[in-house]
C-alpha cells in the first residue's frame, strides 16, 4: 500500500491511552516492607518447580524499589491513563487486622507521582492475589473472605480516595475460578465444580459490596470491574455447535458480566447450575446487594476468541461436572496466529464485544483495559540496543481499527490500555513471554523503551494513526 492510499484513524477528543499492570506481577518484595504472604508466594514456596525457570513472585519487575523512575517512563511512552493494582497482602499482611503503614506510604507516593506525571490512575483492588492467611481459612469458598475484602476495599477508599477517584473491584474474576477450581494453574488447584461456583458467587458478592462502599464513602467516584470478555464462536451453524457457543458464553462471559452490569444472573445459567446440583450458598439479602450495586463503567480485557464445538461424546452423568459437559474447545484450521506466543489473533472480536455491550448492556461506558501481544525470545529483535517490535505496533493498529469501527457505530468506549507498561512477571510463565512497551533487562534491571513505546507516545499525543 502506498503512502497516499493509507487511511487515517482519528479517535474522539479526550480518548485515554495507557497501559495496565498489577502489583503481584510488578512490585516484588524487599526485607522490611511489611508485605504478607499471598497465595502465589505460598505456592512458590512449596512448589517452585511449577514456575518457569524457577522464577517466583518475590522479585518480579522491582517496581517497589524503582517506581520513581518507572513513573517517569509513563510520560516518555505517552500515557494519559495507567492502571496499577494494590496488593491486599501488602496493605493487610494477614488479610484482616492491622494495616501495614509502609504500604500506605508507598501507594500514596505512587499515586501522587502518577498524577504529577499528568497521568490518570485507575486503581485495581484485586488481581488474583489473595492473602494466604485467608486462603488457609478456605479462601473465596468462605463467606468470611467476602467481608474481609469489603473491609480492605473500604480501607483503600478511605486511605487513597483523595488521590484516586476511579476504581476497579476485580481483574478477570473468572480466571481464578477456571484456573484454581476447574484446573490446576492457580492455587489451590482444587478441581471441584461446586467449589468453583461458590467462589464465583462469593467474588461477585464481594465486588458488589465494594461498589456499595465506594459510593457510600465517595459518591462522585466511579468504580468498575474488569472482565476478560472472550467471545465464543461456534465451529458451525449447526444447532448443536450454536448451543455449545451460547452456553460457553454463559460460563465464560455472562457469569460476571450480567450481575455486574445488570444486577442479575442469566436464568439459563442458574438453571444449568441447579440441574447439576451446584447451586451456591446464598441469601436473598446478598442477591439484593448484587442487584442494587452495579458498576458505573466496565473494563474489558481482550486477547483472543473462544472457538467451541458441541462435545464429541455424550457426557457421562456419573462423572464430576465440568463445563466440557456442554462444549469443547475447537482448534479452527487456518486461523491467524501470533507465532511468538501461539495464541489466535482475531481483531474482529473486539468489535463484536463492543456491539454486544452496546446492544445488550445499555451501552454502558467502557474501556479496553488489556490487549496485547506476548512474544517469547523478543531479544532477537533488538537492533542498536532497542527492540524493533513492529509486530506489536501492527497488532495494536489492527485492533484499534476494529475499535475505531465500533466507536463509529456507537460503542461507548473511552480508552485503550495495553498489557503492559514494563515487561512483567507472569504467574507460572515468569518472563517467558514479553508484553511491555518497555523492555526489562533481568540481569541489570535496566529499563529500555522499545520501538512500540515511542510509537505509542505519538499515538497518544496525536490521537490518531495511519494504516
Amino acid at each position: 500500500m502506498t503512502e497516499t492510499t493509507k487511511k487515517e484513524y482519528v479517535f474522539p477528543e479526550g480518548f485515554l491511552w495507557g497501559s495496565s499492570t498489577s502489583g503481584p506481577q510488578s512490585e516484588g518484595s524487599v526485607a522490611g516492607d511489611g508485605k504478607g504472604m499471598n497465595n502465589w508466594d505460598y505456592w512458590y514456596s512449596i512448589a517452585p518447580e511449577k514456575f518457569h525457570n524457577g522464577i517466583g513472585p518475590e522479585k518480579t519487575s522491582t517496581f517497589y524499589t524503582n517506581y520513581k523512575t518507572d513513573i517517569d517512563l509513563l510520560q516518555k511512552t505517552g500515557h494519559s491513563v495507567f492502571r496499577p493494582s494494590i496488593q491486599w497482602s501488602r496493605l493487610f499482611p494477614k488479610g484482616t487486622g492491622d494495616v501495614n503503614p509502609e504500604a500506605i506510604l508507598f501507594y500514596r507516593d505512587v499515586f501522587q507521582r502518577i498524577i504529577d506525571a499528568g497521568v490518570k490512575p485507575i486503581v485495581n483492588l484485586y488481581h488474583f492475589d489473595l492473602p494466604y492467611a485467608l486462603q488457609e481459612k478456605g479462601g473465596w469458598e468462605n463467606k468470611e473472605t467476602v467481608w474481609a475484602y469489603e473491609a480492605y476495599a473500604r480501607t483503600c477508599f478511605e486511605a487513597f480516595g483523595d488521590l484516586v477517584d476511579t476504581w476497579i473491584t476485580f481483574n478477570e474474576p473468572i480466571v481464578p475460578v477456571e484456573c484454581g477450581y476447574l484446573g490446576e494453574l492457580h492455587y489451590p488447584c482444587k478441581v471441584d465444580a461446586k467449589a468453583a461456583v461458590q467462589v464465583a458467587y462469593n467474588t461477585q458478592l464481594a465486588s458488589a459490596l465494594a461498589v456499595k462502599a465506594c459510593h457510600e464513602l465517595n459518591p462522585s467516584h466511579k468504580i468498575s470491574i474488569v472482565l476478560n470478555l472472550t467471545p465464543a464462536y461456534p465451529r458451525s451453524q449447526s444447532k448443536e455447535d450454536v448451543a455449545a457457543a451460547r452456553i460457553a458464553g454463559l460460563f465464560q462471559t455472562k457469569s460476571f458480566l450480567d450481575p455486574s452490569v445488570l444486577g442479575v444472573y442469566p436464568q439459563e445459567l442458574v438453571d444449568i447450575i441447579k440441574k447439576h446440583d451446584l447451586t451456591p450458598a446464598y441469601s436473598s439479602e446478598e442477591l439484593a446487594i448484587i442487584k442494587e450495586n452495579t458498576v458505573d463503567f466496565l473494563g474489558v480485557n481482550y486477547y483472543q476468541p473462544l472457538r467451541v464445538k458441541a462435545p464429541e461424546k455424550t457426557p457421562d452423568p456419573r462423572e464430576p461436572f465440568m463445563p466440557s459437559y456442554y462444549f469443547e474447545h475447537y482448534d479452527m484450521p487456518g486461523k491467524k496466529i501470533n507465532p511468538h506466543r501461539g495464541w489466535e489473533i482475531y481483531e474482529q472480536g473486539l468489535y463484536d464485544i463492543a456491539m454486544n455491550i452496546k446492544e445488550d448492556y445499555g451501552n454502558i461506558e467502557w474501556l479496553v483495559t488489556e490487549n496485547g501481544m506476548g512474544v517469547e525470545g523478543e531479544e532477537k529483535f533488538k537492533v542498536d540496543g532497542i527492540i524493533q517490535d513492529d509486530y506489536r505496533i501492527e497488532f495494536i493498529k489492527d485492533h484499534l481499527i476494529e475499535l475505531h469501527r465500533a466507536i463509529s457505530d456507537g460503542a461507548n468506549c473511552k480508552g485503550y490500555m495495553l498489557w503492559t507498561f514494563i515487561d512483567c512477571w507472569s504467574w507460572l510463565n515468569a518472563y517467558k513471554n514479553r508484553y511491555g512497551l518497555v523492555e526489562l533487562n533481568l540481569e541489570t534491571q535496566e529499563r529500555i523503551i522499545k520501538k512500540s513505546g515511542y510509537w505509542f507516545k505519538e499515538l497518544s499525543l496525536t490521537n490518531r494513526f495511519t494504516r
